[in-house]
C-alpha cells in the first residue's frame, strides 16, 4: 500500500509513493510534447511561416485557462472513486478516447483536427489541476520537492517520447501509429493512481464556503501578485528556451537530428537533474540553486545568440543541451513554491491560478515570439530573450526568498 514515512526532517521520500505522480506526468509530457512541439516542428519542415507556428501554441490554452473550472474540480465529487481520483481518471479516459479519434483523422481539415487537440489538452491539464490538487492534500510539506522532482522527471519522459522519439520516428510511424502509442501509454499511466490511498492520506483542510465564482475571483485577487511574478518568469522562460528547436531548424539542422536535440537528448538531461534536484536543494538550498541555474540558462540563451549569428550549429546544440541542464536545476524548486502557495481551502483553484493563469497571461509571449524572431533575426531574438529573463528571474527570487525567510520565522516562533 501507497504511504508516506519522512522521520528524518532530510530524508527523501520512499520511491513506491511516488509512482502514481511520476506516470501521471510522464502522459502529460508524451501528450502535449507531441501535440503541441511535435507538430510545429513537422509543419516547420512542410514551409509554414513562423508567425504560423506561433499560433499552434493554442493548442496549450487549456493548460492557462484551468483556473476558470478548477474551482469544479474542488467542489464536484464524481461517484465511485475518490474525490481526485475520479477527475483524474474521468478526464485521462477522455483524452485516451479523444486520442483515439485523432489517429483516425490524418486526411481530416487542420481545423477538425486542431480543435481534438485542443480539447485533448483541456482532458490533459484538468487531470494535471486534479493530480495538483491531490499532492497538496495527501503529501506531506516535506515530501512535496521529491514529487515535484518524480513529475519533472516523468513530464521529461514524455516529453522525450512525444517530442523526441515519435517525431525522430515519424516518417516510419506515420500519423495513426504514433497517436495509439500516445493513447496507449495513457491507459497504461493511469493505473497506478487508482490504488493510490487517497482517502486515508487525505489532510483535514480549512472549510470554504463561499459560492464557487466568489472563491474563484477572491483568491485570483490573494494571489495576484504571485501569478505576476509567475506570469512574467514562464513569459521571459518560453523566448529564452521554448523555440531553440526553430532555431536549429533554420541552422539547418535536419528534422530527424533536431527531435534528437530537443526532443530525446534534452528531455533526458532535464529527466536526469530533475532526479537530482531534490537532494541539490537539501544540500544546497533553494535560493542559491536557483541563482546558480539561473546565471547558466542566461549564459546558454547568450551562446545561442552567438550560434546563430556565426552560423554554428554544433555551439547551438550544446547551448541548448547546457540550458536544459540549468533548466533542470530551477524547475522542481519553482513548482514546490507553487505547491507552498496553494496550500489554501481549494488547492486545484490556487494551482490553476498559480500556474494555470500564469502560463495563460504568458500565451501572448509565446504565439508571439517565433514572429519576432522571424522580423528580428535569430541573434537579436536571444539578445532581448536573455535581458527580459534576467529582469523576470530577479522578481521571482526575491518572491521566493521572500516566503522561505517567513517559513523560518514562523517556524521559530
Amino acid at each position: 500500500m501507497v504511504g508516506w514515512s519522512l522521520p528524518a526532517r532530510a530524508a527523501p521520500a520512499r520511491l513506491g509513493p511516488l509512482v502514481p505522480f511520476f506516470c501521471l506526468a510522464v502522459t502529460f509530457g508524451t501528450t502535449l510534447g507531441f501535440l503541441a512541439s511535435g507538430a510545429p516542428l513537422i509543419l516547420r519542415v512542410r514551409g509554414i511561416e513562423l508567425a504560423q507556428v506561433g499560433l499552434l501554441q493554442l493548442i496549450n490554452l487549456p493548460v492557462g485557462l484551468t483556473f476558470l473550472w478548477a474551482v469544479v474540480v474542488d467542489r464536484v465529487r464524481l461517484p465511485g472513486l475518490p474525490h481526485r481520483i475520479g477527475w483524474i481518471a474521468v478526464m485521462q479516459a477522455a483524452g485516451i478516447a479523444l486520442l483515439v479519434l485523432l489517429s483516425a483523422g490524418e486526411r481530416w481539415p487542420l481545423s477538425a483536427l486542431f480543435g481534438l487537440a485542443v480539447a485533448t489538452s483541456l482532458c490533459v491539464a484538468t487531470m494535471d489541476v486534479a493530480l495538483e490538487a491531490l499532492v497538496v492534500e495527501t503529501v506531506p510539506a516535506q515530501s512535496r520537492t521529491d514529487v515535484a522532482a518524480a513529475k519533472f522527471c516523468g513530464a521529461s519522459l514524455g516529453g522525450i517520447l512525444g517530442a523526441g522519439v515519435l517525431v525522430a520516428r515519424y516518417d516510419v510511424l506515420g500519423w495513426h501509429a504514433a497517436l495509439l502509442v500516445v493513447a496507449g501509454l495513457n491507459l497504461a499511466c493511469l493505473l497506478p493512481v487508482l490504488r493510490y490511498p487517497e482517502a486515508r492520506l487525505r489532510r483535514a483542510r480549512p472549510a470554504d464556503s463561499a459560492a464557487p465564482g466568489t472563491a474563484r475571483f477572491g483568491r485570483l485577487r490573494a494571489l495576484a501578485s504571485r501569478i505576476a511574478v509567475l506570469g512574467g518568469y514562464f513569459a521571459a522562460l518560453s523566448l529564452l528556451g521554448g523555440f531553440n528547436n526553430l532555431a536549429l531548424l533554420d541552422l539547418g539542422l535536419p528534422l530527424a537530428q533536431v527531435g534528437l536535440v530537443t526532443g530525446t537528448a534534452s528531455p533526458l538531461i532535464g529527466l536526469v537533474m530533475a532526479a537530482l534536484s531534490g537532494a541539490l536543494v537539501r544540500r544546497f538550498g533553494t535560493v542559491p540553486l536557483i541563482t546558480v541555474s539561473a546565471i547558466g540558462a542566461a549564459a546558454a540563451g547568450g551562446a545561442m545568440a552567438a550560434a546563430s549569428l556565426a552560423g554554428s550549429v554544433p555551439l547551438a546544440v550544446a547551448a541548448t543541451l547546457f540550458g536544459l541542464v540549468c533548466g533542470g536545476g530551477l524547475g522542481v524548486p519553482v513548482f514546490a513554491m507553487i505547491y507552498r502557495w496553494a496550500q489554501g481551502p481549494l488547492p486545484a483553484t490556487d494551482y490553476a491560478l498559480l500556474f494555470g493563469a500564469a502560463f495563460f497571461a504568458a500565451m501572448p509571449v509565446r504565439v508571439a515570439a517565433p514572429a519576432l524572431a522571424g522580423a528580428l533575426g535569430w541573434p537579436a531574438y536571444f539578445v532581448v530573450a536573455v535581458v527580459a529573463y534576467a529582469l523576470a528571474f530577479a522578481v521571482l527570487r526575491r518572491a521566493i526568498a521572500r516566503t522561505l525567510a517567513a517559513d523560518r520565522k514562523a517556524g521559530a516562533a
